[in-house]
C-alpha cells in the first residue's frame, strides 16, 4: 500500500492547483493531520476525476499518485472516525474575550498591512497580533531568512533576522482601527514595543483608542540591533514587572506580556507578569540562534538571530509546563486572572491541541503561514472539531489542561517494568535500518536474518525503542507492559 505520509509529503501544495480544487484540497488535509476532511474529500470525486487530477499534476518530478492516496484513505483503520452530526463549536474565552476559535496570527511578517490581514480573517482566523508597533526607524537586511533542512523534507526550522513593523506607527495604528472597524466578531491585539515607560504608555494608550481588543507588549524579540530592548527585557523579571506595571494603569483593555525563551527558566518573568496585573502572556517568541549558510550572498556575515519552526515545539511546550504547572499561575488560570497563548512550531491541528492540553486557551502561528499560507486554518480547525467529535468533547475549553495530571518529575517514572519492541513482519520491508541503529546506537538486541527480517533477542533489549522510531514502514509497534526480571 502506498504509505500516505510520504506521498503527500511530496505534493508541492499548489496555489490554483491544476489537479482540481477538491484532489488539492483532499491532500492538503492529509499533509495537515485531517484525514476526516480527506477522506469526504475523496469519497466525492469518481475514479475518473481522481485519474484526470493525477494527469494533471505538474509535479517536478513525478505526479502525485491521488488514486492510489484516495484508495489509502478509505482503507485506513481510523476512518471509521468519521461520524454523522454537527461539528463542536471552537469557541473559547482568551483573557475575557470570546473567540470564535483558538487561532491567531502571530505578530510577525505575516502580518505587516490591512490587506494581508483582512484576508486572514476572512480565511476563518479568530484574530491577529499584529506586527510589533515602535517608534523606531526600522531598517532591515537582505536577505533576512535562512531555512534548516532535513533529507529533503521542508525546512525544520527557520531563521528570521526581521524586526519590527515599518510602517510609521500612526498608520499601523490608523490600519488596527479600520480592521476592527471592518471585522468587530474578529479580535484585533496590537504588539508594541517602546524604548522608556512614557513611550510603552503612549503606543497602549493608542493602541486603545484605536479600538484594539487587547495589548501585547513585546518583551521578546531576539533581533533588536539597539541594547535594552526585546529579549533584554524579557530576561530581566524586574523590567518586566516595571513596564507591565506601567501599562496595566495606563489601559483598560487587556495587557499580554510576550515572553522570551532566551532564558533559564520562564517561571519568574512569568510571576512579575501576574504580580504586573497581565491579563495573560504569549510565549515564546523565537529562540536565539546562528545558521551557518553558504550561500554567497548572506555567508560573508553571520549574526545571532531568532530560530522558529516545527523543532522549537518541545522547547516551546517546556515553557509552557513551567507556567501552567506552577502552582500560582495555574491558580491564576483557572481563575480566569491570567491566560496563556502558546507560540512555537505549530503546524498542524495536533500541535496545537498539544499547547491547549497543557493549559493554553490560545494558539498562535507564524512560520507554518509563511511556508504554506493562510489557506490552512482549514485543516487546523477542521481537524480539532473532528477529534472532539471523536472524543465527545462539546467545548474546547474541556481540552484545556488536562495533560498536566500527566507531567511528572523524573524520579515519578515507573523503572521496574518495561515494554518490548513488537516487529510485525508483514508490514517490514527488509530495509535494516532498525538493525543499524540498535547495534551503533542502541543494545546490539536485534539480528538480521538471511530473510531481510530482524528479530528481537530479548535479554539484551532493553525497551528504549530506538527501533521503532527509525523504521520508515511503522512495522515496529508494542507490546505489552511487563515487569523487568533483571
Amino acid at each position: 500500500m502506498i504509505h500516505i505520509n510520504e506521498e503527500t509529503a511530496r505534493c508541492l501544495l499548489c496555489h490554483d492547483a491544476p489537479c482540481t480544487e477538491k484532489a488539492a484540497r483532499a491532500i492538503r488535509a492529509l499533509r495537515f493531520d485531517n484525514l476526516w476532511t480527506a477522506v469526504e474529500l475523496f469519497n466525492a470525486l469518481t475514479e475518473e476525476e481522481l485519474a484526470q487530477a493525477e494527469a494533471a499534476c505538474i509535479h517536478y518530478d513525478r505526479p502525485i499518485r491521488i488514486t492510489e492516496l484516495a484508495k489509502a484513505c478509505r482503507e485506513a483503520e481510523n476512518t471509521g472516525c468519521l461520524a454523522p452530526g454537527r461539528l463542536p463549536s471552537l469557541e473559547i474565552n482568551f483573557c475575557n474575550m470570546l473567540c470564535e476559535n483558538p487561532f491567531f496570527l502571530a505578530s510577525s511578517a505575516i502580518c505587516t498591512n490591512y490587506d494581508m490581514v483582512a484576508r486572514a480573517l476572512e480565511a476563518g482566523w479568530a484574530g491577529v497580533f499584529y506586527k510589533t508597533i515602535c517608534k523606531q526607524d526600522i531598517r532591515e537586511v537582505s536577505p533576512r531568512f535562512d531555512a534548516v533542512r532535513k533529507e529533503g523534507t521542508p525546512f525544520i526550522g527557520f531563521r528570521n533576522m526581521e524586526q519590527l513593523s515599518e510602517n510609521p506607527y500612526k498608520m499601523d495604528f490608523d490600519i488596527l482601527h479600520r480592521l476592527k472597524q471592518n471585522y468587530p466578531s474578529k479580535r484585533i491585539i496590537a504588539s508594541i514595543m517602546g524604548q522608556t515607560e512614557e513611550e510603552w504608555i503612549e503606543l497602549a494608550k493608542m493602541a486603545q483608542d484605536a479600538g484594539c481588543d487587547a495589548v501585547e507588549l513585546n518583551f521578546s524579540c531576539p533581533q533588536m540591533r539597539l541594547t535594552g530592548l526585546g529579549s533584554d527585557i524579557g530576561q530581566n523579571p524586574e523590567l518586566i514587572l516595571f513596564y507591565t506595571s506601567y501599562v496595566r494603569e495606563a489601559v483598560t483593555i487587556p495587557v499580554i506580556p510576550k515572553m522570551t525563551p532566551n532564558i533559564m527558566s520562564m517561571t519568574s518573568p512569568a510571576l512579575a507578569c501576574f504580580y504586573a496585573g497581565a491579563s495573560g502572556i504569549s510565549a515564546i517568541n523565537t529562540i536565539k540562534s546562528i545558521t551557518m549558510s553558504h550561500d554567497a550572498e548572506v555567508s560573508a556575515k553571520k549574526t545571532v538571530s531568532g530560530y522558529s519552526g516545527k523543532a522549537v515545539k518541545p522547547i516551546a511546550l517546556r515553557m509552557i509546563y513551567e507556567m501552567t504547572g506552577n502552582p500560582v499561575l495555574h491558580k491564576a488560570g483557572i481563575e480566569k486572572h491570567m491566560d496563556i497563548s502558546g507560540i512555537g512550531g505549530i503546524e498542524t491541528w495536533r500541535d496545537a491541541l498539544e499547547f491547549i492540553q497543557l493549559g493554553c486557551r490560545n494558539v498562535q502561528v507564524c512560520t507554518a503561514v509563511m511556508q504554506y499560507g493562510y489557506r490552512i486554518i482549514d485543516d487546523l480547525t477542521l481537524g480539532l472539531q473532528h477529534y472532539m467529535q471523536e472524543r465527545g468533547i462539546t467545548e474546547l475549553k474541556k481540552l484545556v489542561g488536562e495533560e498536566l495530571k500527566n507531567i511528572v518529575l523524573p524520579s515519578d517514572l515507573d523503572r521496574e517494568t518495561m515494554v518490548f519492541p513488537k516487529i510485525d513482519r508483514v508490514k517490514c520491508i527488509g530495509c535494516g535500518r532498525c538493525y543499524v541503529s540498535c547495534m551503533d546506537g542502541g543494545h546490539q538486541a536485534i539480528e538480521f536474518d538471511a530473510d531481510r527480517k530482524p528479530h528481537i533477542v530479548g535479554p539484551k533489549c532493553v525497551g528504549c525503542h530506538l527501533c521503532r522510531l527509525v523504521c520508515p514502514t511503522g512495522a515496529i509497534g508494542l507490546a505489552k507492559r511487563i515487569k523487568k526480571t533483571r
